[in-house]
């Protein structure tokens, strides 16, 4: 009794599993850039929030949330550049065709983002403002660093 039930949950599992490999090949080069865009901006909205609180009211609430924001998003746009999203997709992108030549440099500072996100995390818990300045500027620093080499200007 308790075999077919076993067999039932593998070929579930099984199928998730198919399911979750269609999807990732099945979302195409505009879907994955779009997607990448609006993390992007999701990113930038964050930093916004947390340099207008650092410029007067520093809300602890607010600048923790906008931290937690950048981390994640981090964390999420390390798998949104496949090959086949660059400039060569057909869609308006600013990602310049470097980020597949060099995918190591490009995806070190991937990890430096990722690092200097959760620093931010930290900072914000502190509430210490100074604190959250200067990591503040870390991070801002690390995006630039990532946007000089491998983004197009506008």
């Amino acid at each position: 009794m308790t075999q077919p039930r076993s067999r039932t949950i593998a070929t579930a599992l099984a199928l998730v599993a198919a399911g979750v490999a269609t999807l990732a090949v099945a979302a195409s080069p505009a879907d994955t850039i779009a997607a990448r865009q609006a993390n992007f901006k999701k990113m930038g909205g964050a930093m916004k929030v947390i340099k207008d609180q650092l410029a007067g009211g520093a809300d602890k609430a607010k600048m923790a949330d906008a931290a937690k924001t950048i981390a994640a998003v981090a964390r999420a746009q390390v798998p949104m550049f496949p090959k086949g999203t660059g400039p060569g997709a057909g869609v308006k992108t600013d990602a310049l065709p470097a980020i597949w030549t060099d995918r190591a440099t490009f995806d070190g500072h991937a990890k430096k983002l990722i690092v200097e996100a959760d620093k931010l995390v930290a900072a914000t818990g502190t509430g210490n403002a100074a604190a959250i300045g200067a990591q503040f500027k870390a991070v801002g620093s690390t995006c630039g660093a990532c946007h000089k080499q491998f983004r197009a200007e506008d």
